[in-house]
């Protein structure tokens, strides 16, 4: 698919325009169909020119444009809705589900729901209609009706979100369609979950928020690190105080992807890699940050309100490329301007900084830090060790495989689950499904949702501004300050 891709074109800052939010939210209409298709992908007409590049010098001249930018958009418009905070679903004795997107992540995540009682895929939906097909058999096979298939053409996932007999939309596709088929989901009455990000502009994310009020149908970014094992076990202490007061935490996305967004077989076309050629900041914050935010109760008694990021010199695709691709590869044509390696720090209105960092574009072993930090001591992973006092006083790590009791109910009654990436995408799924059986709230939900991906654009722009701390918006429109459940679930009875 990568033979129809154009040169992208040369990163350009937006000229100002009357509208000071049009920096972070500007679209190109004229190709706002654009959805799939690689030679789409690949052009100019993602309308990201307005969080595009520029050189360092425009950068430093924009600084102050930026921060307006920013600033606009955070100020939060009049609801029109009433608040999904602490909102259950629907109680239901099987969950209905469409998924939309079956390459690697959708063609492994469905084996997932089917493993699970009391719920079925109802239909499935791809471009490639091999790959539907394919999904399809996997469904028959765990001896569920066939599902509908819709891989008609790059608007087919319409059709399927306009079914009466699906609860629960599932969307798992490159980034720049996310926004547009949860909305879709909404408005034709689904839940929806995203992978991550749910969005990539800040006025796409007030959209989703405005859209679920309206709606009164959740709009959740499927945070599978939420659920790893460690993740889970911290939470459990930190609420339980064996940390103290919360004062800092930290998360990553450091995962070396340069051979992977080269392969053309392994992503459906470049889609990841041009993201590299458009942005400058953290384009994955959801890893790293997702599961810190739960620690901190963020949107449950505390936010987040400021962000401040850099980034170092897009050095390591450009080098990759000259060394392993061939002359001719459309890949040459690409400019790369997002930063190797970004580094953010979020503050909270409780005063505790949160350390961010992205970086998929330097040899590292993998990394999503997640540390946690209170006056009490310390948790750090990669590798596991933590050090709290009073039980360790002599400034040596201990083994956090002693505090296996603090596990939560969820890795207690499932020891050993199946699928990927630890057994975390399982547990996800698992929860999700039961939340939405037995009527339950979810563990997190579209203002959790917009948090975690607001770093995507408010980094880019904050480097641009040369650091510059530029606000992150109050989603919950204030509900924040009210204390409320999340993550750190009780066993419900069934």
């Amino acid at each position: 698919m990568n033979d129809d891709a154009r040169p992208a074109p040369e990163p350009q800052d937006i000229p100002p325009h009357s509208g000071a939010a049009d920096e972070v939210n500007r679209q190109d209409p004229s190709r706002r169909s654009v959805l799939w298709t690689t030679a789409g992908v690949a052009g100019a007409g993602l309308g990201l020119g307005a969080l595009g590049g520029g050189t360092a010098s425009a950068a430093g001249a924009r600084a102050p444009e930026a921060v307006t930018a920013a600033e606009a958009v955070a100020a939060a418009p009049p609801r029109q809705g009433r608040t999904m905070a602490g909102v259950p679903f629907e109680r239901r004795s099987t969950v209905r589900v469409g998924i939309i997107g079956l390459g690697n992540r959708g063609d492994s995540m469905i084996d997932l729901f089917l493993a699970l009682p009391g719920v079925q895929v109802k239909a499935v939906c791809d471009t490639v209609r091999d790959k539907a097909e394919k999904a399809a058999k996997k469904v028959t096979a765990a001896g569920q009706p066939a599902p509908a298939i819709y891989a008609k053409d790059e608007h087919d996932y319409e059709n399927l979100c306009k079914r009466g007999d699906i609860d629960f939309v599932y969307v798992v596709t490159p980034w720049e369609l996310h926004f547009p088929m949860a909305k879709t989901a909404m408005l034709n009455g689904k839940h929806v979950g995203v992978e991550c990000p749910i969005a990539m502009r800040l006025e796409e994310l007030w959209q989703l928020v405005d859209l679920s009020e309206r709606t009164r149908r959740h709009c959740m970014q499927l945070e599978n690190c939420c659920y790893g094992k460690n993740e889970m076990r911290v939470l459990r202490m930190a609420h339980a105080g064996l940390f103290g007061e919360l004062q800092h935490g930290a998360g990553a996305y450091n995962h070396d992807l340069r051979e992977l967004m080269f392969d053309p077989d392994y992503y459906e076309g470049p889609w990841r890699r041009l993201w590299h050629t458009r942005l400058r900041g953290d384009l994955y914050p959801n890893h790293g940050f997702g599961p810190v935010a739960n620690y901190m109760d963020v949107n449950r008694g505390d936010r987040v309100v400021s962000i401040s990021s850099v980034g170092t010199t897009p050095l390591g695709l450009a080098a990759y490329r000259e060394e392993h691709m061939p002359p001719g590869d459309p890949s040459w044509k690409e400019s790369y301007i997002g930063a190797d390696r970004t580094i953010s720090l979020v503050q909270t209105a409780r005063g505790r900084v949160i350390r961010l960092e992205h970086d998929v574009s330097s040899p590292h072993p993998y990394s999503r830090i997640n540390s946690l930090g209170g006056t009490r001591g310390v948790f750090e992973d990669y590798p596991e060790r933590i050090y709290l006092e009073p039980t360790n006083t002599n400034h040596q790590w201990d083994d956090f495989k002693k505090y296996a009791e603090w596990d939560h109910w969820l890795w207690k009654e499932h020891a050993n689950p199946p699928g990927g990436h630890g057994g975390m995408d399982y547990i996800m799924v698992f929860r999700l499904m039961q939340c939405m059986r037995l009527g339950l709230v979810p563990d997190f939900d579209v203002y959790d949702a917009a948090v975690w991906t607001a770093p995507v654009p408010l980094s880019h722009l904050s480097i641009k501004a040369k650091g510059a701390p530029l606000p992150i918006p109050d989603f919950t429109r204030g509900e924040w300050k009210k204390a409320r459940s999340g993550m750190d679930s009780e066993k419900p009875a069934e």
